[in-house]
């Protein structure tokens, strides 16, 4: 995809920034559920809304653009790489969580932590994605070690939550040497002033954490969507509107949590699907549809389970 397409995507993208930190993050709140979900259903439509500006470029209407794919190839490519992203990032909110309960931060702060988080993890994203896309161009078998990537992935998925500890991170000890940290936060600065000399807070560390658990999921996530297309400007566009409803989606989610409990076990069935994918790719063709019908059938399948286990259990004990 030509320069022209990527200024588009920068545009529309750095402006969703703005607006998101001028207008949804002007003051520090703690969101309800409610309000969590509503902000996820806008960004999910900005998301949709993005499909149709892919498929004006795919299909070769905007100006000195050329690709192989055509509009509506595109669209589908980016849409099932959309939600493949959307769906793992509900594992990487399980973690997020556990920082925060660790690091002690308030609700009313975990909002603008997020965002900054989101920032990190685009740039980070960014670079994992190109090296990503420069290995399977320059050798076949990454497929293959992408797919048993995956595979692992899911199987490690299956334990349990509790078995990351934050506190037997390297992190907090080389963020101590490098720069002083304060015990105490200073509202929602990430810096502040002790004894007249700088200092960072534990809302920064706490900044630092997200960002490194979103690396450590993008060693999965990435390597999952490459399975659904080889086409850079598709994968990073899918990954940076995925993780921009992250916020809002980690509130709804942190929330809800307990009402789909077999949610995750969806995960672990998507991330094989696209780990077999890939190991399949070059001897056998699986569309881009069929897979984003898979996707969306294990989902839905843990959404459905989750609420009939919820019902009974409200009639045993009701």
């Amino acid at each position: 995809m030509t320069g022209i397409a990527w200024a588009i995507f920068f545009a529309i993208y750095l402006t969703l920034l703005v607006v998101d930190l001028g207008v949804f993050s002007r003051e520090s709140t703690e969101l309800t559920i409610t309000q969590a979900l509503k902000r996820t259903l806008i960004w999910i439509g900005v998301a949709l809304a993005f499909s149709v500006v892919v498929y004006y470029m795919y299909q070769n209407l905007l100006p000195g653009t050329v690709s192989e794919l055509s509009g509506t190839e595109a669209v589908v490519q980016y849409l099932t790489g959309y939600i493949l992203e959307w769906s793992l990032s509900v594992d990487n909110i399980f973690v997020i969580a556990i920082i925060f309960t660790y690091m002690n931060i308030p609700m009313q702060f975990q909002y603008r932590v997020l965002f900054w988080g989101i920032v990190g993890a685009i740039l980070l994203r960014g670079v994992m994605i190109m090296a990503g896309a420069a290995l399977i161009t320059a050798f076949d078998w990454s497929f293959y070690l992408f797919g048993a990537i995956l595979i692992l992935s899911a199987a490690r998925m299956l334990k349990a939550d509790d078995e990351f500890d934050p506190g037997k991170s390297v992190l907090i000890k080389l963020a101590r040497k490098a720069y002083p940290i304060t015990e105490q936060l200073d509202g929602n600065r990430f810096f502040t002033r002790v004894n007249g000399l700088h200092a960072a807070t534990p809302l920064f560390v706490t900044l630092l954490f997200v960002d490194l658990a979103d690396v450590v999921f993008a060693v999965d996530s990435i390597p999952a969507i490459f399975a659904v297309t080889q086409d850079s400007f598709l994968v990073f566009t899918s990954n940076a509107f995925a993780i921009l409803g992250l916020r809002s989606l980690y509130f709804a989610v942190a929330g809800l949590m307990a009402l789909f409990r077999y949610l995750k076990v969806s995960l672990v069935f998507v991330l094989g699907f696209i780990g077999v994918k890939m190991l399949l790719h070059h001897h056998v063709a699986v569309s881009n549809l069929f897979s984003l019908g898979v996707i969306l059938s294990f989902l839905s399948i843990g959404v459905l389970a989750s609420i009939r286990a919820n019902s009974r259990d409200k009639s045993m004990h009701g």
